[in-house]
């Protein structure tokens, strides 16, 4: 059985006291023992007072982007060692966000996640099409090149994370149906065994990202093969994280 894994991508939001508030708001309401395992990802100036305010909670912390230097002239960027100083468990990679906007590309996806797996941080590795790419069918093949050309097969599988994020349903307010989101999971699933093997993949959890909110959490996390969510927008609101949160326990029990 997998557990459920429910992270939170603040993206370019919250200020120290915003974010302070926010994550005391989830604490009160995630509670120890709950089968659901739950990071949040708050900008790189949060991640060191976020750290201790999580300290001794179920909550982990994880950054929203790596670079795949262990140090250097990068400027802007965070090493997977700086992470790691400031109290991170995981790191988010491939967002659609980083690929669309700021051009990151498969071939520097595939520096990235070994960098900081090798340097002990477990990976959430995004994956997902576009409109155009959805509309025209082509969903299975972005989906296989983003996972073939970044995830090699000796990689630890049990540090690594997929999360199908369809561009299309990010920040939109469309989502995935529930059969659609499974229909891709299980798609993911089978490339992971191709990778990996069929055991590892079975093991795996695969989260889905894309306008999760409360209203529509537990009907995705109710398919077999959609394992948590990767949320965006609603992690911004502690009532409505935490609802998300005790979806995928509900879902899984």
């Amino acid at each position: 059985m997998r557990t459920p894994f429910v992270a939170g991508n603040w993206k370019m939001h919250k200020t120290l006291g915003e974010g302070l508030e926010l994550v005391r708001g989830i604490r009160e309401r995630v509670k120890p023992g709950l089968k659901v395992n739950v990071a949040v990802c708050p900008p790189f100036t949060l991640l060191h007072a976020i750290s201790k305010e999580i300290e001794g909670s179920a909550i982990r912390l994880g950054a929203q982007n790596v670079n795949w230097e262990a140090k250097g002239a990068f400027t802007g960027d965070i090493s997977a060692s700086m992470l790691l100083d400031a109290g991170c468990t995981y790191a988010i990679i491939g967002h659609s966000e980083r690929r669309h906007v700021f051009g990151e590309t498969n071939e520097m996806l595939a520096k990235k996640v070994p960098a900081a797996m090798e340097a002990g941080l477990e990976v959430i590795y995004c994956v997902g099409e576009t409109l155009e790419e959805h509309e025209a069918g082509r969903t299975q093949a972005v989906v296989a090149a983003q996972l073939d050309e970044v995830i090699k097969g000796d990689l630890d599988p049990t540090k690594l994370t997929i999360a199908y994020e369809p561009v299309w349903a990010i920040g939109t307010g469309k989502t995935a149906r529930p059969d659609q989101a499974q229909w891709v999971h299980v798609f993911v699933r089978g490339k992971l065994a191709g990778i990996f093997n069929e055991s590892a993949a079975n093991s795996m959890v695969i989260q889905y990202g894309g306008s999760v909110k409360p209203g529509n959490a537990g009907e995705l996390m109710s398919c077999p093969d959609v394992d948590g969510a990767l949320v965006g927008g609603a992690c911004l609101v502690a009532e409505d994280f935490a609802a998300i949160i005790a979806a995928a326990a509900e879902a899984s029990a």
